[in-house]
């Protein structure tokens, strides 16, 4: 199974873009976007807070479509999937 993981923005001065991973079966949006992160501390904490949940502003899309912070712990990754993570969007 291969999904890719692209950050944006900021987010992505931080831990690159299109990250290209697989991961085991059975492996959540949530844990996925996490073994990106672990390597970075300063992505990571950009990204999740202190109880390890994704920040609140942190704007989460899978093939397109908007995941919940709250759905992805509980949301599996399949082949081909691509993770999208987005910094607050702010214009003026």
């Amino acid at each position: 199974m291969k999904v890719k993981v692209r950050f944006f923005a900021r987010f992505r001065e931080l831990l690159g873009t299109d990250i290209i991973l697989e991961p085991p079966a059975g492996t959540t949006f949530t844990t996925l976007v996490l073994e990106v992160t672990r390597k970075n501390r300063e992505g990571h904490d950009a990204i999740f807070d202190e109880t390890g949940a994704f920040r609140e502003f942190v704007i989460l899309m899978r093939n397109g479509k908007r995941v919940e912070s709250a759905d992805a712990g509980s949301l599996g990754v399949a082949d081909g999937d691509e993770i999208a993570v987005f910094p607050p969007v702010a214009g003026g």
